[in-house]
């Protein structure tokens, strides 16, 4: 049995992860304060005794005693990362900082949930993690794509200068259940617009592309980039390279959910990539042959249940 860290553990990530982790037999310590996690999330693991919740800021440091430390503290949706964008940066940063000066002390391995929007709008199709990126440093998006950049500076001098196990994942688009229905997220937005029967908000043409990955491919992906050998840092891109544009998102969740809703087009917000696909060559080599098992509509039907049912728990 492990002793692990979750930071951001009552999210929408790090409850499953917690769930996961507690169920593969490890002692899990959940660190989060509640600027987008929900304890709901996680209530239903209190009476584990070896799960232990802890209200707590990671820019402010934290001592504990763990083996492995999974830090996912940060908003991840644009609603969210930009509601307060200097906290995003701090909790990027300084949470960084905090986490991998904690893992330097105790000597615990740590896995840092970066993200795909390191690549910012990127001009090479499908992207690996070799690509640097094209990223808008002052731009509205910056908080957190600039943010999750100079975490990832800082974990690899942390194992450069200070020698710290790290693991570097780079996180692309993941829906399923335990979403927040007002998110910002697209599968979100389109679910609960659908379910509502609303019309149904693309932004621009809608022929702009994502890659879906559901909720517990990632969580597969995290755990194995965990086990892999210690000189193996990463980054690796943890995806779905299914390619699907955001017309067929909207028609697939109107096809599944019976809905009458329509489509309508907005504009396209500033500094939005028109393409997202993660080259996950290097995570099927490293990883032990993962690669996505669940296909866009059976998760969509999974997380449309989820959504029906939390609409009709909360009145909406």
């Amino acid at each position: 049995m492990k002793r692990i860290l979750v930071t951001g553990g009552a999210g929408f990530v790090g409850s499953h992860l917690c769930e996961r982790l507690l169920n593969d037999g490890n002692e899990v310590i959940c660190l989060d304060n509640y600027f987008t996690g929900k304890k709901q999330k996680i209530i239903h693991l209190l009476d584990n005794p070896y799960f232990e919740l802890v209200r707590h800021d990671i820019t402010q440091p934290f001592y504990i005693e763990v083996d492995e430390i999974y830090n996912l503290a940060c908003p991840a949706s644009p609603i969210q990362y930009q509601y307060n964008p200097i906290k995003t940066i701090k909790t990027s940063v300084m949470g960084a900082v905090n986490m991998l000066g904690l893992a330097k002390r105790i000597k615990a391995k740590i896995l840092q949930a970066s993200t795909s929007e390191v690549y910012g709008v990127p001009d090479i199709h499908p992207q690996h993690e070799e690509y640097w990126g094209n990223v808008n440093p002052i731009g509205v998006r910056s908080c957190y794509d600039e943010g999750k950049r100079c975490a990832e500076s800082l974990f690899v001098n942390y194992h450069v200068q200070n020698n710290v196990l790290i693991k570097i994942i780079r996180i692309f688009n993941t829906y399923g259940p335990k979403m927040e229905p007002d998110d910002g997220r697209v599968v979100s937005n389109f679910i609960v617009q659908a379910l509502k029967g609303k019309d149904i908000t693309i932004f621009g043409d809608g022929q702009q592309t994502r890659s879906f990955q559901y909720v517990s491919d990632l969580i597969e992906g995290m755990i194995r980039m965990m086990k892999t050998d210690d000189d193996f840092t990463g980054p690796v891109n943890i995806g779905n390279p299914g390619e699907f544009t955001m017309l067929e998102l909207a028609n697939e969740i109107i096809d599944i959910t019976g809905s009458k809703s329509k489509i309508v087009h907005l504009p396209l917000p500033q500094d939005d990539p028109t393409q997202r696909q993660p080259d996950i060559s290097l995570a099927k080599e490293k990883l032990d042959g993962w690669e996505p098992s669940i296909p866009l509509r059976e998760g969509l039907v999974k997380t449309i249940a989820y959504f029906e049912q939390l609409l009709k728990e909360e009145g909406l």
